[in-house]
């Protein structure tokens, strides 16, 4: 029996900035210098991420560190835009680990942002930052699980993906740099409520596929 092709080499769904993303990608990629592998530019994500937590520390005296860690997204964004993309030109083989490290660390870089504001907010929002943090793991664990039942990994949902994400958090980032501390009552909450609604909205979606699936499967086998 053939191997079933492996669905996480390629990606469904696109964000409203895939077609800037790829000509950006073939232009860089030729220009990736050869001692820089795509395994490389992976694992740099855990270089990202420390910095993010460093520059939240640092954030706490003075907030214009956080322009550091909107750098430390726009590189983390490079880095993973180019690493598929070189292994793929270079015929490097890394499918398969590079799809786990790639997105096991993305929820490293993940964890490092939401680590990062919680160090710079006032105290009292522990439960909040709990709560985002579990709804953003949510989503990730929400595309694994529909990928292990579709074998199709989708990385947009209604036009947003990560870039859309990351550009997102440099907006915050932005926003706690001019306003901190003020409207934490009202920011942290309403970001709170955008990720359940997000986790809401993604997880309805791939119920309603999967089970329109499960009934044309089941048609099929009774026929």
């Amino acid at each position: 029996m053939a191997e079933q092709p492996f669905g996480g080499a390629g990606k469904v769904g696109e964000s409203i900035l895939a077609g800037p993303e790829k000509r950006l990608v073939a232009a860089l990629v030729p220009r990736v210098p050869r001692w820089i592998e795509t395994y490389h530019l992976t694992l740099l994500t855990l270089l990202w991420s420390a910095f993010v937590v460093l520059f939240g520390w640092l954030a706490r005296e003075n907030l214009n560190w956080l322009w550091g860690s909107s750098v430390m997204i726009a590189a983390q964004y490079l880095t993973d835009l180019l690493d598929g993309a070189v292994g793929r030109r270079r015929n490097t083989g890394l499918v398969k680990w590079g799809f786990f490290m790639d997105h096991f660390l993305d929820y490293i870089f993940l964890c490092s942002l939401i680590l990062a504001y919680y160090i710079v907010a006032p105290p009292g929002y522990d439960v909040w930052f709990i709560a985002i943090l579990g709804l953003t793991a949510g989503q990730m664990v929400h595309s694994f699980l529909a990928f292990a039942a579709t074998n199709e990994f989708r990385i947009a949902f209604a036009g947003v993906g990560p870039t859309e994400a990351r550009i997102a958090f440099i907006i915050i980032n932005t926003i706690v740099i001019f306003t901190w501390p003020h409207y934490y009552d009202i920011t942290i909450p309403l970001v709170t409520l955008c990720c359940a609604a997000g986790l809401v909205f993604v997880v309805y979606r791939t119920h309603r596929r999967l089970w329109q699936i499960d009934m044309e499967n089941k048609g099929r086998k009774e026929e």
